[in-house]
């Protein structure tokens, strides 16, 4: 099933209004999509590698609005519609985070795992649903989106600009590494912001 809609993104990246789909995709993504965008990212960029910026601000953009409604939908619609997520990624008691990241050393906790999601493999959107079920802070919540997903699918689409098609065997082989370090630069950076504005 899973690999029917992977390959159906891929599918998508060749189509005529690519662009327009790859919105849809990275929307829905932040929210409930089990795909990420860059499985779109990088053919497009490869067919029309001068519209990389294009490319990669059209998957932010929208990949942080997704995450939005992911944070509207755990801060208002939980019940209803996000621990009905929860069950279709196997999480059957979500209910915990609220009490184990409502202390402050829970608020550093929950940013630096909500970093590592943004920028990372790992399900974004269970943590922008499980953000709004703990109302986590809003501000800190769109920073730590536009910070992660943009850096992650510019430097995507920049690489896949640069090698072409070589960077997706790259990506398989060491992105997990990559993923690692710049997380990590990434987390340096929110803390610092968190510290400054507090």
């Amino acid at each position: 099933m899973i690999k029917k809609i992977y390959d159906k993104c891929v599918d998508w990246a060749g189509h005529r209004y690519a662009k327009p789909l790859l919105a849809f995709e990275s929307f829905i993504e932040s929210s409930f999509f089990p795909i990420p965008p860059d499985v779109m990212i990088i053919p497009m960029v490869v067919a029309n590698r001068k519209q990389f910026i294009r490319i990669a601000l059209i998957a932010t953009i929208f990949s942080v609005l997704g995450a939005l409604f992911g944070y509207l939908i755990g801060y208002v619609f939980f019940n209803e519609i996000g621990a009905k997520i929860f069950e279709l990624y196997g999480y059957e008691d979500p209910n915990f985070l609220k009490d184990k990241f409502s202390t402050k050393g829970g608020f550093l906790s929950w940013l630096g795992i909500l970093v590592t999601a943004g920028f990372t493999p790992l399900p974004f959107k269970l943590l922008t649903i499980s953000s709004g079920f703990i109302h986590f802070n809003l501000v800190f919540f769109v920073i730590i989106c536009v910070l992660t997903r943009g850096s992650r699918f510019f430097l995507v689409a920049f690489l896949t600009y640069k090698f072409g098609q070589k960077f997706g065997p790259f990506l398989e082989k060491e992105g997990a590494k990559w993923s690692i370090f710049l997380t990590t630069f990434i987390l340096i950076i929110v803390i610092g912001i968190y510290f400054f504005l507090k």
